[in-house]
């Protein structure tokens, strides 16, 4: 269930709804919001007992309402947090009205070459700066990534920079050390269903990006964030990055159709990679512009210097001109939508 507090709910009134939640054995996540707090009592219980327990804290004068979640997922659905999450990474915050564009190399290749692509997409515009060092590559023999080199080049960067950073994890052995170098966390669409990864990613308190799996149904995605939230990790950026149909002019088929759906369930923010969706640097800039129509919080996109010497994804890089292009087109539809980039 999810209760309402009223405007002015002191911590002392948190604290008697999570006692009263307790002696029933539920677990309570507390969302506060800028005017109310939204406490989400989770347990499984018998109908008769569950109105018994929504009677008890609708007595409290403090409670406003008492809502009964009837969808198997709890935590990431929209009533959790009426007013939506916002992520703040440094300086940049995610979910509010500004649209941010993280940017960067499908793989971190050199020094040089990352530090040449941070200085330009930090100037046109992007707030993140995104980098792979461990690829999951459905080739054996393509390039697997500089691993922990790749972090350590990630993190001075950053820090030379000033931009936060954004890298996958495959592995839950490897968490602790990609959470020391890096700002936001990505779960890769092979990787949604990795129960084991999100457990473990839910105990951090650190951004998540979870991206859409190839043949993942809306509610399969939705329960792979809950997985997340459940352990205590409430900072969750949901990401479509395209599906696996019959399709054969495109590397995947991006889904726009699923942001609206998404952001009418959920309270978490909502980014599309439209470079992972086609697969082609061609189709990037109107799938980008058409997913910030739709109503997405944020993109997630790959620029490369020199695509055609890429070593990992250069058929669906942008090139610096085509980037700098795409950024100042976005201005434009982001301000039809009511928002800013």
């Amino acid at each position: 269930m999810i209760i309402v507090l009223k405007s002015g709910a002191t911590e002392e009134d948190i604290q008697k709804v999570v006692d009263k939640l307790k002696e029933y054995n539920y677990g309570a996540h507390i969302s506060r919001g800028e005017n109310k707090v939204v406490i989400g009592a989770i347990g499984e219980k018998r109908m008769e007992e569950k109105i018994l327990i929504m009677e008890q804290i609708s007595s409290f004068p403090f409670v406003e309402q008492v809502i009964p979640i009837l969808t198997p997922y709890k935590l990431v659905k929209k009533e959790f947090n009426p007013q939506g999450t916002r992520i703040k990474v440094n300086q940049v915050e995610i979910g509010n009205e500004e649209i941010v564009v993280m940017a960067g190399p499908c793989a971190v290749e050199s020094r040089e070459q990352l530090r040449e692509i941070a200085g330009f997409v930090k100037e046109v515009g992007a707030k993140v700066l995104r980098g792979g060092v461990f690829k999951p590559r459905t080739s054996p023999y393509s390039f697997q990534g500089l691993g922990i080199e790749g972090l350590k080049l990630l993190y001075e960067v950053k820090n030379e920079f000033d931009i936060p950073v954004i890298t996958e994890v495959m592995d839950p052995r490897d968490l602790d050390i990609v959470a020391e170098y890096v700002d936001i966390i990505q779960i890769g669409a092979r990787n949604m269903q990795n129960f084991t990864l999100l457990k473990e990613v839910g105990k951090l308190r650190k951004p998540v990006l979870l991206k859409r799996g190839l043949s993942a149904t809306l509610e399969e995605f939705l329960f792979a964030a809950e997985y997340i939230l459940l352990g205590g990790n409430s900072e969750v950026i949901l990401c479509e990055r395209g599906i696996r149909t019959f399709s054969d002019f495109s590397r995947n088929t991006l889904d726009l159709s699923i942001i609206p759906a998404l952001k009418e369930k959920t309270h978490l923010p909502v980014f599309v990679d439209p470079s992972h969706g086609t697969g082609n640097y061609r189709y990037v800039p109107s799938m980008a512009k058409a997913a910030i129509a739709a109503g997405a919080d944020g993109l997630i996109i790959e620029v490369h210097p020199h695509p055609e010497r890429a070593l990992s994804d250069g058929p669906q890089s942008l090139t610096f001109s085509d980037f700098r292009r795409l950024m100042n087109e976005l201005k434009a539809i982001a301000s039809a939508v009511g928002r800013r980039l």
